[in-house]
This record gives C-alpha cells, sequence and structure tokens, in this order.
C-alpha cells in the first residue's frame, strides 16, 4: 500500500486547492518575454539539462461506501471528489470538445507546439503584457500531475509558479510524456485530472456533479460547456455565475469543434441554440451525508469511520488514516443489512419515538465473523442540534446546553469515544463463564438468601452490613437453592455474588476482557487492575460501563461457540486496482477471530442461557420462571439470552442470541446516567430484540443450539 504523507505533505492538498482556484488562467500563459531573453542556443541547453521522467504520483480519489449488497451507496469520503475513467467510457464529444477548448493543435505536436509559441509570443509583445499563452494539452496535464503530486506546500507553489523554469520544465516533460505515451492516453490523464468547479475533479466527477450522469452519456452541449469550464471554472460556471457568460464559452468551444470539423454545421448551429440545463448533485461527503431517506445508517457510518482509524493497515497515526480514507479512492462493501437495519429500526421506533430523552438501541451481530449487520437508535444522526429537547441533567440545563434527542452525532451504539452505559446482570454472563472455566460445573447449588453478606469490603450505604458489601436479591421469589441454570435464568443476586466469590471476581473481570470489553471510564480503569479487580464484588451485577455493540458481540461469541471475532463493519475493502486492501499479507476486512472461551464451556453457558428465554435448559431444570419468556414467545425458534437493568432501573437491556444472530438492546438516558428509565420500560429491549430476530431470519431454519457435554454439567 502506498506510504502515508507527513503532516506537512497533508498541506499540499489545501494549497494545490488555493492553486487551482486562483492561477488557472495564469497558468496557461508564460512569461515568453524572459524566455525570449535565453536565447536560442541557451534555451535549448537549458531544456537538454531539465529532468526528462515525470513522476506521476496517484490522485486523490474518491472512497465508496456501500451495504453488504455491494451495491446500496451508503455514503462516499472524499479529499477531491474523483472517479478515474477510461477513455472508451466516455462520450467522443468529451475528447473533441477538450481539445477544441484547450489545444487544437493537439495532434499535430510533440508536447510543445512552436507555432502556438510564436503566435503567444507575438501577441503579448503587441499587447505590452500576457495576453495569450502557449501551454499545450500535454504541457497542462505535466502541470496538473506535478500539482498533484505535491507532498509539501513548497513542490505544490513551484508546480504553478509564474517562471520561465517552470515553464521551460513543463516542456521538457511534456516532449517526454509524448515519446512515452500516445495522445489517446495523454487525453485520458488530462481528463481524469482537470478540475472543472464544485470539487468535481476529472470528467467523471464533473458529470455527476453537473448533470447527474456518466460521461459516456454526455451531449455535444454537455461535453462542450464541461471542456470550457476547465480554462476558469469559477468564471464560467453556469450553476453560481451569470449563464451567458458559460453559454459564450460554451459556443466559443463548439466553434472550435466546428473549425476542427469533428462536428458539423448543423450540429453546430442547433447545439449553440440549446439552453443551459443542469442537473445539480451533491456528492455525498462523510456520515453527515448519508441520504435522508436512510438517515439511520449515519451510526453504522460514523462506527466505520471509527474503526478505520484504528487499523494501521492505512497508516500509521489517525491523521494518516483519515486521509487514505479520503484519498484512497478504495471501494468499500460493508456489512450493513439494509434489511435487517429496517427490521431494528422499526422496533425501536415502535418502542421509543425520536423526541424521547431516552435512548432505546439495538446492534445485532453475525456470530463467527463479526460482522456488523444493523445499528439502530431513536435518533436522527445530524450536527443540527437547535430544536433539540432540554438537557435532562439541571445542572447542564442551567449552562443552556440541550439534550441529545432527537439530533445528535454522538456514537449512542459504541466506536470513538462512547464509554458506554450500565449493563446490569447481562454481566453475570462472566462469572458464569468464569466459574465455567474454573471446573465448576452447571449444577453448582447454593442455598440463595434474600439477602448476602460477601467477603467484599465496601464504604457504608445502602448495600452494606457493617464494612462487607451485602447485595440483595429483586424479589423473595429469588430465594432458595439455585443451580447455575436457575441462577442465570432468574437472574438471582445473591447466588452470582457467591459464585463470584467461589472463583476469584478478577477472573470474571478477565473473561469480560477476553470478550472484547474495554475499560473506558477511570473507576473501571482502576477497578479492574490487578491490585484492584479481585475486589471488584460489584462487578457481577454490571457496575461497569459498556456498549450495546460490545454486548452484542460478547453473546455472538457465545453462538460461535466460544469463537471470538472483532466488530467487524466491513466485507471487503478493494484498492482503486480492485485488488484486496492486504497490509501485512492479510486482508484488512477479514474476520479476525480467536477462540477465546473453550467450546464446552461456551456451550454450557448457553445451555443456562436458555433458561432466561422460556425456551429452556437442555440439560437441567431453570427453576420453574424466568425473567424473559416473551422472548422464545415472540421468537418462536431456539433463543437464549441475558436481561440486565441497574439500581432504580437507569438502565434496562437485554442481549439474546440464536445460532444464527446475536443482538443487544438498551433503554438509557445518554445525557444522565442517573436519569431513570422507569419500570415501565423494563421490557422493551427484550421485545425489540425478540421482533428484530424473528423479522431478520424469517425463512431461514430453526438451528438448534448444541447441548454442552456431560463432564460440564455435573
Amino acid at each position: 500500500m502506498k506510504r502515508p504523507l507527513s503532516a506537512v505533505g497533508r498541506v499540499a492538498p489545501l494549497i494545490r486547492a488555493g492553486l487551482i482556484a486562483g492561477v488557472v488562467i495564469a497558468g496557461l500563459a508564460y512569461p515568453l518575454t524572459a524566455m525570449a531573453g535565453y536565447g536560442i542556443k541557451a534555451g535549448s541547453d537549458a531544456l537538454q539539462s531539465l529532468p526528462e521522467e515525470l513522476s506521476v504520483a496517484p490522485s486523490a480519489q474518491t472512497t465508496y461506501v456501500y451495504a453488504n449488497d455491494g451495491k446500496t451507496l451508503l455514503t462516499t469520503f472524499y479529499e477531491e471528489h474523483r472517479k478515474p475513467t477510461k477513455l472508451a467510457h466516455m462520450s467522443p464529444y468529451m475528447t473533441q470538445a477538450i481539445v477544441a477548448s484547450e489545444d487544437t493543435r493537439f495532434y499535430e505536436h510533440h508536447g510543445v507546439d512552436p507555432k502556438g509559441v510564436a503566435r503567444a509570443f507575438i501577441a503579448n509583445q503587441q499587447a505590452g503584457g500576457v495576453s495569450q499563452g502557449a501551454s499545450t494539452l500535454t504541457m497542462q496535464y505535466v502541470r496538473m500531475a506535478l500539482r498533484d503530486g505535491a507532498k509539501s506546500p513548497k513542490q505544490a507553489i513551484e508546480a504553478t509558479e509564474q517562471t520561465t523554469a517552470r515553464k521551460l520544465r513543463e516542456m521538457r516533460l511534456a516532449i517526454e510524456v509524448e515519446k512515452r505515451h500516445s495522445k489517446q492516453e495523454i487525453l485520458e490523464r488530462y481528463l481524469n485530472s482537470a478540475y472543472f468547479g464544485h470539487r468535481a475533479y476529472g470528467i467523471y466527477a464533473a458529470s455527476q456533479v453537473f448533470f447527474s450522469k456518466s460521461p459516456r452519456k454526455l451531449t455535444l452541449t454537455e461535453a462542450a460547456l464541461l471542456a470550457g469550464l476547465v480554462k476558469a471554472p469559477s468564471a464560467f460556471d453556469p450553476a453560481v455565475t451569470d449563464q451567458r457568460a458559460a453559454t459564450d464559452r460554451r459556443n466559443y468551444v463548439i466553434d472550435q469543434m466546428l473549425k476542427m470539423g469533428v462536428i458539423t454545421a448543423e450540429q453546430a448551429t442547433t447545439a449553440k441554440k440549446t439552453k443551459i440545463k443542469l442537473r445539480l448533485s451533491s456528492p455525498p461527503n462523510d456520515c453527515v451525508s448519508v441520504s435522508r431517506t436512510h438517515n439511520d445508517w449515519g451510526f453504522f457510518c460514523d462506527f466505520l469511520r471509527s474503526w478505520w482509524l484504528e487499523q494501521p493497515a492505512f497508516g500509521r497515526t489517525a491523521a494518516d488514516r483519515e486521509e487514505a480514507l479520503r484519498r484512497g479512492g478504495y471501494r468499500v462493501v460493508t456489512s450493513l443489512d439494509p434489511k435487517i437495519q429496517k427490521y431494528a429500526m422499526k422496533h425501536v421506533l415502535a418502542k421509543e419515538k425520536r423526541k424521547s430523552k431516552y435512548a432505546h438501541g439495538e446492534v445485532l451481530i453475525q456470530p463467527g465473523t463479526g460482522q456488523i449487520k444493523a445499528m439502530a437508535v431513536n435518533r436522527t444522526y445530524s450536527l443540527d442540534q437547535g430544536d433539540n429537547g432540554k438537557h435532562t441533567d439541571r445542572a447542564k440545563r442551567k449552562e443552556g446546553l440541550k439534550g441529545n434527542y432527537p439530533n445528535t452525532v454522538n456514537p449512542l451504539l459504541g466506536g470513538g469515544d462512547m464509554a458506554g452505559y450500565q449493563a446490569g446482570s447481562t454481566f453475570k454472563i462472566f462469572t458464569l463463564l468464569a466459574a465455567l472455566e474454573d471446573g465448576k460445573p452447571l449444577t453448582t447449588s447454593f442455598n440463595a438468601p434474600p439477602v448476602f453478606r460477601s467477603k467484599y469490603i465496601t464504604s457504608p450505604g445502602p448495600s452494606a452490613c457493617g464494612t462487607h458489601w451485602c447485595p440483595k436479591n429483586s424479589s423473595k421469589s429469588m430465594s432458595g437453592r439455585q443451580t447455575m441454570w436457575s441462577g442465570f435464568g432468574k437472574s438471582v443476586n445473591t447466588y452470582f455474588v457467591w459464585l463470584e466469590q467461589k472463583i476469584g471476581s478478577e477472573k470474571a473481570v478477565r473473561m469480560a476482557e477476553k470478550l472484547g470489553l474495554k475499560w473506558r471510564t477511570d473507576v473501571d480503569r482502576m477497578m479492574a487492575g490487578p491490585d484492584r479487580a479481585d475486589g471488584w464484588g460489584s462487578f457481577t451485577l454490571g457496575v461497569s460501563d459498556a456498549t450495546p455493540i460490545e454486548m452484542a458481540n460478547v453473546f455472538a461469541t457465545l453462538a460461535a461457540k466460544g469463537r471470538y471475532c472483532e466488530p467487524l463493519p466491513v466485507r471487503s475493502i478493494a484498492l482503486p486496482d480492485g485488488k484486496p486492501a492486504v497490509f501485512k499479507g492479510v486482508e484488512v476486512a477479514r474476520p479476525r477471530c480467536h477462540q477465546a472461551v473453550k467450546q464446552d464451556v461456551a456451550l454450557a453457558a448457553t445451555d443456562a442461557a436458555r433458561c432466561v428465554t422460556g425456551y429452556g435448559a437442555a440439560k437441567g431444570e431453570c427453576g420453574g420462571w424466568e425473567t424473559s419468556p416473551m422472548v422464545h414467545a415472540v421468537l418462536n425458534r431456539p433463543v437464549a439470552g441475558k436481561s440486565g437493568t441497574t439500581d432504580g432501573n437507569k438502565t434496562a437491556w437485554f442481549c439474546g442470541f440464536t445460532p444464527q444472530l446475536a443482538a443487544a438492546a438498551f433503554v438509557a438516558d445518554p445525557d444522565n446516567p442517573d436519569n431513570v428509565v422507569g419500570s415501565g420500560r423494563g421490557t422493551i429491549s427484550k421485545f425489540t430484540v425478540a421482533e428484530t430476530l424473528k423479522d431478520a431470519l424469517k425463512g431461514q431454519p430453526k438451528l438448534k443450539f448444541k447441548e454442552p457435554p456431560s463432564s460440564m454439567v455435573r
């Protein structure tokens, strides 16, 4: 892959942009009077001493981002909107028009036009200044190549400065370019490099921006208009200036085409009478430009961008990776499934409207690949927060800050600097897995009391018994002898604190790390440290923050029989030449998986998780009731999972999975973690997951979970 530019090199595009805007016209002429002062022999010697070979750096190209079908465009990323196009895929009118506009003797000279030089010299002498230029189309291409290949502000300025030395260099290089490339190749390179205005670089972008069509379909009048723009994009832009100037320039190009004999007099007359008809389009750029019709794709796009900036394949630093995204011309086929995303949004919005101060979101991940199939939340991805509701934090509201609803670009589902939300009893999965891995069987039992005096030391408070932490169950029906099946299915706090105490809480913390959780708050980082983790008794009750992406992937790992795959937003990434993006011999888009948990351990945990949903365990008793029976009732296929709420119902989660798909949904107030969602919202995540999985898996076989071996049972 190409080497990333330095920090100084990243300034060059800005310099180039200014030069394109300000000196295009000036660049067509050169100080012929100074040139004449060299003398014929001196000028010839100067030409011979200059470099012969033009080093052409790859031009900035637009990166296209598609849904998982490879056809549905999500957005594009670009610094210079450009897509290389073969000459065979351009209208013949376009090549004729650009030659007529810029260099009618293009097919007669060999890079430098002696007649043009003489004509320009005489005209400029008579005018007492620069009134006419002598740059051939090949010389202009050389200037573009030098300009676009600049890696520093100095190089960018030198590529277009008005000096005799620069002009001599252009001439020398143009002659060599003509020796090495055919006229057709030069035309193709020119048309892919030229700037047409409206951030459109190259004929493909220009055709899209001005006429919303491909270059192949350009008519005579359209081609003549675009060819006329190259000389001075801002002066002749029909979209922002008086169309008379654009029409006059277009008609001049048509007249030149007639003189060259490439069109008939009848064609010229008809074309010149035709009014300019634009069909302007603005290519999307970045995640905020995702189509309004599918605005919900913006949150997935945001995660994709955050993921990209973390990949060393695209550069040494985040800035280098950003540049690669915006200039590299990649074709990115993402993992986003528009159908599953549609189902997820439907069920999310059915439970909590966009204007609600509570965020309700859902993530779905494919087990065995880590590919993210959907990211839905009841928010509009937008920078415009002028009409947002009041902030739910009283102190911030007094400061005049608005809430994140309904518009936000905060990564509410994960990615970037999103810390996440307390996930409550869903964290019992880490204690369950750690205990099974430690050799404890599913039948491990304990007579769970309503309140349990743990060994963990705590400060005075509602959950303290003197100096000890004394957690309690949420209902009396949870008391009594419990196994892993019934303890997990009923979400018995005192059973799981006892179980955590048996194995040591550090093992549960490290299990969470193995399954992808990251500690993003100061408190979590401190408690997860090697000197504190074994005293973090409350960890099993989900006091740490986690994102929906992380939690969906935890349960996707169970569905994949313990095989962990990094959350992945892409299916394939191709370079501009169509080859896969490879870094150190590995495709960047390839799933990154490893066996994080032994298969037997994952199968045993899945059997216990079946108790939660009402589906029932294969090897044990669930204890007569469960926390989330509606999940299997709605889905009507093998399903397992775990619900989770925090103290005072500040958040409400549900994570569910089948062998084919895993999901995690939550409801919380991102602005104010202390703002309770209330008991009335305690079940909405359960229904959202069940209903989305039902729609997403419609027509697919009802695969069964593999049963755990007897060694994991007793």
